[in-house]
């Protein structure tokens, strides 16, 4: 089974290089990186072939021009451009533990998709973390958040079963799914713009096309850094596409990733 890492970005390239070191950490190895890039200028488009020509996983940055937050188009048009049967998905702010790979596989299984939670770092630990360029995080270091979060317990995570509702702590920097299973729903709805529900939505249609969540607990880990709230002009509209998922127990966007294939 091929598998993607899939790492959304946008204009934060400090971030985005502590990710991509964490990627070279990693313990499995994607068969390639796809980095969905919402628009950044061209530092990030530096950084990244930097670390094309030094890595030996093959990493496929995908573009388009900024036009706001268009985060749904990119992850449409970078999942369109995989050539793997498996995607593990992250965020550009979100360092990997070692083992995020290898458990995002081992715990995959046909017909279900897996999500995983985040431990926080917290502001003031900013400056010392870029820095140092910090990827490896203990159970009592300075500065993060949700530290539970941080234990890696394998046999602990097998007490967490598979569910059919959408749970509170679905998050889409730490997602993942069959490609079969995103194409058969159309994939994440483009009318989302702006900050906001774009990944719960595509969960609500892939359950309601019959693929059941499990939760990925004490396995999975990320590390996600600190930054100001995203602009939330457009979660009441966001939110509403979200209920109307529910309500029509949708499992098709009219404007999805179909175009791109």
């Amino acid at each position: 089974m091929k598998s993607s890492l899939l790492i959304s970005t946008y204009n934060w390239p400090e971030a985005l290089e502590l990710v991509l070191l964490s990627l070279e950490n990693q313990s499995v190895r994607p068969d390639e990186v796809l980095i969905a890039d919402d628009g950044s200028k061209e530092e990030t488009k530096e950084l990244i072939e930097a670390f094309q020509r030094k890595s030996r996983i093959p990493i496929i940055h995908f573009w388009h021009e900024d036009k706001g937050f268009r985060r749904s188009l990119i992850l449409n048009k970078a999942i369109a451009g995989s050539s793997s049967e498996y995607i593990i998905q992250t965020d550009g702010d979100c360092i990997m533990h070692k083992d995020f790979v290898k458990d995002h596989l081992e715990m995959c299984e046909p017909n279900t998709y897996l999500f995983g939670s985040r431990v926080n770092i917290q502001e003031a630990e900013l400056s010392s973390l870029f820095s140092q360029k910090k990827i490896k995080f203990g159970f009592l270091d300075k500065g993060i958040k949700k530290r539970t979060r941080n234990l890696r317990i394998p046999m602990f995570a097998d007490l967490y079963k598979k569910n059919t509702e959408v749970s509170s702590k679905m998050r889409g920097c730490n997602l993942s799914f069959w490609k079969k299973d995103f194409i058969a729903v159309n994939g994440y709805n483009e009318a989302f713009e702006g900050w906001g529900r774009e990944d719960s939505e595509l969960i609500i249609r892939m359950m309601n096309n019959g693929v059941q969540g499990r939760r990925l607990r004490y396995r999975g880990i990320v590390y996600h850094i600190w930054h100001k709230v995203s602009d939330q002009s457009r979660f009441e509209t966001n939110d509403s596409l979200q209920q109307q998922a529910v309500n029509e127990k949708s499992k098709w966007a009219e404007r999805g990733v179909d175009k791109y294939l």
